[in-house]
């Protein structure tokens, strides 16, 4: 499948933040539940033996969709409780302020505005995007590689699909129900939800084009390891591939890190 990079609502500078809180706390409930990205955690352990940081900045984070049992099962892999700061170009404090109560402040996020372009210098730690490297077009998507290249720190990115139209028919066909079915137990809870899912329905409609989108926008192992060709990583080792999950599902991943 080719990529397709066609406007997502949450990408949008005008778009509510209502919605778009509301959306990413969707796909956080989601990702949580199925514990989408289980099968990439021993690539994470891989390269958290390439930096002498122990913990991670993770970028990009959203709601912090999985990032709870990333960190659990990853700190149980590696031996010790590895900490995490989440942060966004739009930081989602409500959810990150839930997350970091949840982990009693093991995982804990930056208030302000992140560019994950140009991560200040001193975050040496291991950098991770979990679903979000698709919003970024290639250019940019480049400048935020070439970023972790050029100081010399870890990256991984992992996006939670395998780029295909069997996962598009899922967004259109199941994701309707899902949404109707999960909404009232998605925390934090906020009444615009109910009133923007069930009696006028902008939110469940919004997230099943983003999502149909989203598969659009990705880019496989292939096009994730063309981008590193196109920066300069000398003394940098790139691996991409699909880790797959329990379910059958498969998680797109690219790990780099200073040889």
């Amino acid at each position: 499948m080719q990529r397709y990079h066609l406007f997502e609502f949450e990408d949008l500078p005008w778009f509510p933040d209502i919605f778009r809180q509301s959306m990413m706390d969707f796909l956080r409930f989601m990702i949580s539940n199925l514990k989408i990205y289980e099968p990439i955690i021993p690539f994470m352990h891989q390269a958290l033996q390439h930096t002498t940081q122990a913990d991670i900045l993770d970028l990009g984070s959203g709601g912090g969709g999985g990032i709870v049992g990333i960190q659990h099962e990853l700190s149980h892999q590696v031996g010790y409780p590895v900490k995490i700061t989440l942060s966004d170009k739009f930081p989602n404090i409500p959810a990150f302020e839930l997350i970091k109560k949840q982990t009693h402040g093991l995982i804990t996020y930056l208030p302000e505005s992140v560019d994950a372009t140009d991560v200040p210098a001193n975050f040496t730690n291991f950098r991770t995007i979990f679903s979000a490297f698709h919003h970024f077009k290639p250019t940019l998507a480049t400048a935020i590689l070439q970023d972790a290249a050029r100081k010399k720190v870890p990256i991984g990115i992992f996006e939670g699909a395998s780029k295909s139209w069997f996962e598009i028919a899922l967004v259109l066909l199941i994701f309707p129900f899902l949404i109707l079915m999960i909404t009232p137990f998605i925390k934090p809870f906020r009444w615009s939800r109910l009133i923007f899912t069930y009696l006028l329905p902008i939110i469940p409609l919004c997230i099943m084009w983003d999502g149909m989108v989203s598969i659009l926008r990705l880019y496989s192992p292939t096009m994730l390891l063309g981008l590193t060709q196109e920066i300069n990583s000398s003394g940098y080792k790139w691996e991409a591939g699909k880790a797959r999950h329990r379910s059958g599902a498969k998680v797109i991943y690219l790990i780099g890190y200073p040889e």
